[in-house]
């Protein structure tokens, strides 16, 4: 594992986005498994920066999204689909045909977990799976449980996580119950890893999941096992790691 410990949220965004950058560089058709939430906006924003100077291209990128919320359409604003266009999709030269992400709109959840899959390998793999790390260890929508989920799967969320997402919602019983996400396993299989967190909030979450026991009740503490894996975290965020 590497650790990158930057000054702050523009800071480690500014990092992440140079580390996509020059995997974008070294492989311009490199498929991108791509995260949600707010800890990845800073660095969808440099994204784009770096696109509009010229420095990267999309125009041959694959991207492959962690998870959707079951139920939403996708012109929902809170849907993971609109949030992706919102924050990169729509000022990037990306082709919109090579970008995927689950359909929440699929009542039958087997399979539409049975075709991401499939989509997911169509495309050869994630060369680079951005992550973000929830406050109770989860990784995409793999929330702490007796196992780690292999594949693709509809999941029930729990309190806590739909408390942190409530803010985004006009009340908490609007959040959504279950979602999509990929699977521990299918995170597992990408070839390199890129993990952005910040904030006091998380450093408790950080230490446990880097620098205790590998447990499904900390699903982001698998990530010990990977063999390539950069954590970008501000000093906040890193404030508890064993030094």
């Amino acid at each position: 594992m590497k650790f990158y410990e930057e000054k702050d949220y523009d800071a480690l965004s500014r990092r992440a986005a140079n580390i996509i950058a020059a995997q974008m560089t070294l492989k311009p058709d490199c498929v991108l498994g791509l995260a949600t939430g707010s800890s990845p906006i800073g660095t969808y924003k440099c994204l784009i920066e770096k696109y509009e100077n010229g420095d990267i291209d999309f125009s041959q990128v694959k991207t492959a999204n962690l998870d959707e919320y079951k139920g939403l359409t996708r012109d929902n604003d809170q849907s993971y689909y609109y949030f992706m266009h919102e924050n990169l999709f729509d000022h990037v030269n990306i082709d919109p045909a090579n970008t995927n992400i689950p359909d929440g709109t699929k009542e039958d959840s087997e399979a539409e977990c049975t075709h991401y899959e499939e989509v997911i390998a169509s495309l050869g793999g994630v060369d680079l799976q951005l992550l973000g790390l929830g406050h109770n260890g989860h990784i995409g929508f793999n929330e702490p449980a007796a196992d780690f989920p292999q594949a693709t799967h509809c999941v029930d969320l729990q309190e806590r996580t739909i408390e942190a997402n409530k803010r985004f919602f006009a009340s908490a019983d609007d959040v959504p119950r279950q979602a999509y996400t990929m699977g521990i396993g299918t995170i597992m299989r990408a070839k390199k890893i890129l993990l952005v967190v910040s904030g006091q909030d998380k450093a408790e979450t950080v230490a446990k999941a880097f620098f205790g026991p590998v447990t499904p009740e900390v699903p982001a503490s698998i990530l010990q096992f990977h063999p390539d894996v950069t954590i970008v975290g501000d000093q906040a965020a890193f404030s508890k790691i064993p030094r």
